[in-house]
């Protein structure tokens, strides 16, 4: 669903995903957006209304650049999702170099939205695109969602190709296993996974 977020380009609401036994990520779980710099003043008020976190998962120079209107506030998280220096160059066609060399911190990220008050949880970077991209991604599989509809919910997102997606999630698997190995490697406890999805199925 798109939220009604005027100057945000990319926001939406995870709600109604459908996993692969057939089951839907629950309505207001998860949702995904861009930067909240631009946000008018209703939208930030909507946004205080309608979730308990808001994860961003920007660098800190971006942050001091463009302020959070909810920096500084309970609602707030800093989780900055990559490390300060990259030492890969990203390719145009895959995630594969983010999930290898930033373990530590999409770890760090994942378990702040899972750690989260009950309520829905908003992430979001600077376009809604990368970052968001890949947390999203990790978060809807190991709630069961089909790798075809991940990268349907990526592809939703403006200058984005679903086969990026379904080639990062290939890399997923080959080299690590899937989501949840990942994220078991990366010092995520297992029961951290299984709430994961417990907050986003049921």
């Amino acid at each position: 669903m798109i939220l009604d977020w005027p100057d945000c380009r990319n926001a939406r609401d995870l709600g109604g995903t459908r996993t692969a036994d057939g089951r839907r990520i629950r309505p207001a779980a998860l949702l995904r957006s861009d930067g909240h710099d631009l946000l008018t003043a209703a939208a930030v008020q909507a946004v205080r209304g309608g979730v308990s976190r808001v994860v961003d998962l920007r660098w800190a120079r971006e942050c001091e650049r463009r302020p959070s209107p909810f920096a500084g506030t309970d609602l707030y998280r800093h989780a900055p999702m990559l490390n300060e220096v990259l030492d890969y160059v990203p390719p145009p066609d895959s995630y594969a170099p983010m999930l290898d060399h930033n373990r530590a911190r999409i770890a760090a990220a994942f378990r702040v939205v899972v750690e989260a008050p009950p309520g829905g949880v908003v992430v979001h970077c600077h376009a809604g695109k990368d970052r968001t991209g890949v947390l999203v991604a990790l978060l809807l599989a190991v709630a069961g969602v089909s790798p075809d509809s991940i990268a349907d919910d990526y592809a939703a997102t403006d200058g984005c190709a679903r086969e990026t997606m379904l080639t990062t999630l290939a890399h997923l698997d080959q080299r690590y296993g899937g989501a949840a190995s990942y994220l078991d490697g990366a010092g995520v406890e297992p029961g951290l996974v299984r709430a994961a999805r417990t907050r986003l199925v049921g």
